[in-house]
């Protein structure tokens, strides 16, 4: 039995930690791939690569199909999410340059907030919305720092709004699918839901995995296990038992964390306004969680919408 309260909370936080971390680390494998697979065969690869591995786990633990319910959410959020932006910000971040797609994309966690606030009813917590206004002014400081000068084009700030746009779709459509279906299985059915959408990508991938370093196709295939496969179950773990505002606002710890590891990893080392925008970065993610203090007399003041929907079992609970 799962604890509720402060301990499913605690978990929950963990989760979303594997995530933010796995999501990091995405970043700097995709620089390796990306210069030998173009954006449909990098995201086919990676999410084929996501779903086998996915399918063995639904295997090993017994689990089903998901229940009628949970289709809908699961089918919307793997075509936007784990189809449409993949392949949308693959091929985004080639046109773009690295400070323009971060600060186009960042605007998602937003989105997640203003959608999930009016479509789920999370409601608008100033908590909330203070931390990711500071946080988004951390991703512009970051993404002016990245800047190159300004070598993007229209088409590929549209690439990356788009990719933006169907993130912050998916995560609200994929919310109340998990009410209903496992954080397992609504991962594995949006994996194999955006593979089976890519499938048009399979000659070309066919024909750059011939081409690429072995250094390049296995990055692919670490995108498909971690970043992938073992981070959006995570996430989706994390997500059933908060609001999606918050995790939404969560993500901004991506860029602090993909700036340390460019700089461990690549030898990149950051410049002072890089730094301070993942600091920035940081600090919203920190406020945009903190839980209100209890009022004198009694229980802890917390808006309804920040609250994890779990029973005492830790199943979401339905609304």
């Amino acid at each position: 039995m799962i604890a509720s309260g402060v301990g499913t909370d605690r978990r929950a936080l963990a989760a979303a930690g594997v995530t933010v971390v796995l999501w990091a680390s995405a970043f700097v494998s995709i620089r390796s791939a990306a210069e030998h697979y173009g954006p449909g065969a990098l995201a086919l690869g990676r999410l084929a690569s996501g779903a086998l591995a996915l399918a063995l786990i639904l295997v090993l633990r017994r689990e089903g199909l998901p229940p009628r319910a949970a289709w809908p959410g699961i089918a919307v959020s793997g075509a936007l999410w784990f189809g449409v932006y993949m392949v949308a910000l693959n091929w985004g971040e080639q046109k773009v340059d690295a400070g323009t797609a971060a600060l186009v994309v960042n605007v998602g966690p937003i989105l997640i907030a203003l959608l999930s606030g009016w479509i789920l009813k999370e409601g608008f917590p100033p908590g909330l919305m203070a931390g990711m206004a500071v946080s988004f002014a951390g991703a512009v400081v970051v993404g002016i720092s990245m800047s190159d000068g300004g070598s993007s084009s229209l088409f590929g700030v549209v690439l990356c709004l788009i990719a933006a746009a169907t993130y912050a779709a998916g995560v609200v459509s994929q919310k109340p699918a998990l009410r209903h279906a496992s954080p397992l299985q609504a991962t594995a059915f949006g994996c194999i839901t955006g593979a089976v959408l890519c499938l048009p990508f399979t000659g070309q991938l066919i024909n750059d995995a011939a081409d690429a370093p072995l250094s390049a196709t296995l990055n692919m295939i670490y995108l498909g296990i971690f970043p992938t496969a073992l981070a959006f179950t995570t996430w989706a773990y994390a997500l059933a038992r908060t609001t999606a505002g918050r995790m939404g606002a969560t993500t901004y710890a991506v860029p602090a964390l993909v700036v340390l590891m460019s700089w461990l990893a690549l030898g990149e080392v950051p410049g002072w306004l890089t730094l301070l925008g993942g600091a920035l970065c940081l600090a919203g993610v920190a406020v945009s969680r903190r839980k209100r203090s209890a009022k004198p007399g009694g229980t802890a003041a917390e808006p309804t919408a920040a609250r994890a929907t779990t029973d005492p079992e830790g199943a979401p609970e339905p609304r």
